[in-house]
C-alpha cells in the first residue's frame, strides 16, 4: 500500500508541504539506521495522509487528530488488507516515537494514542491447504501476468515453501542457480537459516528473473523495487494482492482470502501427500530447535533427517 506524502501549510500542529513536522522528526533521528530511518519516513507518510484524508480534514495533518481511534482504525485496515502482525506492530512503534516527539519537543500532543493501542495475536489456525481449483487458478494468474520477478515470487512461496521474509531478505549471494541444478540459502529470521535445494519449477523462474528480470544490480538483495533496495514483506503482500486483483470474478470467488503465507502451508500438505514425513517436512521448512532437531511436538524419538535425503524426495512433490 503506497500513498503520496504529501502535506498542505496550514495552522498549528498542520504539517506543512516541506520542512514540516514529520520532516523535522525524521531529521531528529539522526545516529539510527538509514533502514530504520526510511522505515519510519514511510510508515509515517502513509499514517499522516490516511489521516488527513478522513472526513472532516481536508488533506491536511493536525497533531490533534493523532487519536488512539485513528491509530486502531488504520492498523485494523492494515489487517484486512493482509498485512502481517509484524508490519502492523513496525507501523504502531513508528507512530508512537513520533507522538513522543511531539509531546516532549513540540507540546503538541498530550498524550502518546499507541500506549492505548493493542494488536491482537495470530490467532492459531490449521496450516491452510489449497484446493485443486485454487491451486489452478492461482498458478494460471502468474502465467497470464507474465512476469519473470512475479513467476520467481511466487514459485519461491509454492513450490519451496519459504516465508515471506525469506524471499524479502534473500541475498543475491546466496542464490546458487545454473541450467540443471539449483539450491538457495535462506534463514532471515533467527535460528531459521537453511540450505534448500531446488525443484525446476523454482530454478527456472528464479534463473529467468536473475538474468533478465529488470532488478537492481547493485542491491545485494536477489528481489529490488523502485523505492529501495530490496522488495520489503509488505511490498511482497502487495504484489500478491495485486496478481490476485488480475482475477475474473468467478476466479476471485475462490482465491479472495488466500494470501502469500498460505502458499507455504499448502506446500507443507503436497509434501505430506507425496510421502515426506514430519520431520522432512520441518526441517525443509526450517521449523528446528535451536539443537538442529525438527520443532514438532510429539514423545517420538527423531531420526536425524539430512538434506540428501530431503533433496530425494522433491521430484515426489505435484
Amino acid at each position: 500500500m503506497r500513498r503520496k506524502n504529501s502535506y498542505q501549510k496550514g495552522g498549528t500542529g498542520q504539517m506543512p508541504r516541506k520542512g514540516g513536522l514529520l520532516d523535522e522528526y525524521i531529521l531528529s533521528l539522526a545516529g539510527r539506521s538509514a533502514s530504520t530511518i526510511e522505515t519510519y519516513r514511510r510508515e509515517l507518510g502513509q499514517f499522516l495522509h490516511w489521516i488527513g484524508s478522513r472526513p472532516g480534514n481536508s488533506q491536511r495533518f493536525r497533531a490533534d487528530q493523532l487519536t488512539a481511534t485513528a491509530l486502531e482504525t488504520y492498523l485494523a485496515q492494515l489487517g484486512a488488507e493482509g498485512h502481517s502482525i509484524s508490519h502492523r506492530a513496525r507501523v504502531k512503534s513508528a507512530v508512537g516515537g513520533f507522538a513522543r516527539w511531539l509531546i516532549e519537543e513540540k507540546s503538541l500532543l498530550r498524550r502518546n494514542p499507541a500506549r492505548q493501542v493493542t494488536i491482537p495475536p495470530q490467532p492459531l489456525l490449521a496450516p491452510r491447504e489449497l484446493t485443486i481449483d485454487q491451486r489452478y487458478v492461482l498458478r494460471s494468474l502468474v502465467e497470464r501476468e507474465d512476469d519473470c520477478r512475479g513467476a520467481a515470487l511466487f514459485a519461491l512461496g509454492y513450490w519451496a515453501g519459504c516465508r515471506v521474509s525469506d524471499v524479502a531478505w534473500l541475498r543475491a549471494e546466496d542464490v546458487h542457480v545454473g541450467p540443471k541444478v539449483g539450491w538457495i540459502h535462506v534463514g532471515y529470521k533467527g535460528g531459521k537459516e537453511r540450505d534448500l535445494d531446488l525443484l525446476n519449477a523454482v530454478r527456472k523462474p528464479l534463473c529467468d528473473y536473475l538474468r533478465e528480470g529488470g532488478r537492481d544490480p547493485d542491491s545485494p538483495y536477489v528481489f529490488t523495487s523502485q523505492r529501495a533496495e530490496r522488495l520489503t514483506e509488505a511490498g511482497i503482500h502487495h504484489w500478491f494482492r495485486t496478481l490476485k486483483g488480475e482475477a475474473n470474478k468467478k476466479e476471485a470467488d475462490l482465491i479472495g482470502d488466500i494470501t502469500y503465507h498460505d502458499l507455504r502451508h499448502d506446500w507443507a500438505h503436497r509434501a505430506r501427500q507425496a510421502g515426506w514425513s514430519l520431520e522432512e517436512v520441518a526441517y525443509y521448512l526450517g521449523h528446528v530447535t535451536r539443537k538442529g532437531t525438527p520443532a514438532i511436538q510429539t514423545t517420538a524419538r527423531y531420526t536425524q533427517v539430512s538434506r540428501e535425503a530431503v533433496k530425494q524426495k522433491l521430484h515426489l512433490l505435484s
